[in-house]
């Protein structure tokens, strides 16, 4: 019986981890910071300043390329601390200074051209490209950003709110 009952969470399990690669799901993040929105924009978009943000915790922003308008690109590059480069590209959308960002983001290589989904260095079915969307509100000289990224893998998820999170523990450390 027990073998049984054994067998049943582990069947459950496997399903669970396969769902979760396989389902897509959007990823919701916010933040309020200690700034004004003009501050916080400028922080978010310069390309200094994502050089000192983009990336978790231990990770660096070697380079950085932000062309920030409507129909321009971005390449971001951020390095783990074991050395790997993780290339990042994408189109603005839609730019409204100081209130709204609107993005493709897609896995890319070193020369911009962006990687398919399918080969994603991550686990997960990737889109070939995520949308992500940043907004910016201040009130009483606060500024809160929210970060909507439709079309992740659920199963990186907790994953990219952690993320998230370290990141904007940067962006405070930069305000």
């Amino acid at each position: 019986m027990i073998y049984k009952i054994l067998g049943a969470v582990v069947l459950a399990l496997v399903v669970l981890v396969l769902v979760a690669l396989e389902v897509r799901t959007t990823g919701s993040y916010e933040r309020t910071f200690n700034a004004s929105q003009d501050k916080v924009w400028r922080v978010w978009n310069d390309a200094d300043s994502i050089k000192h943000w983009w990336g978790p915790r231990g990770y660096t922003a070697p380079f950085i390329r932000n062309d920030l308008r409507v129909g321009g690109t971005y390449l971001w590059a951020m390095k783990s601390p074991k050395g790997e480069m993780f290339w990042n590209t994408g189109v603005y959308k839609e730019v409204v200074p100081n209130r709204r960002i609107v993005s493709t983001i897609s896995f890319a290589d070193e020369t911009g051209k962006a990687v398919p989904g399918s080969k994603a260095p991550v686990p997960g079915r990737w889109p070939n490209a995520v949308t992500v969307t940043v907004e910016f509100s201040e009130s009483n000289g606060k500024t809160k950003v929210t970060v909507r990224e439709v079309g992740l893998p659920l199963i990186v998820k907790i994953l990219s709110r952690v993320a998230w999170d370290q990141q904007f523990d940067k962006i405070e450390g930069l305000l």
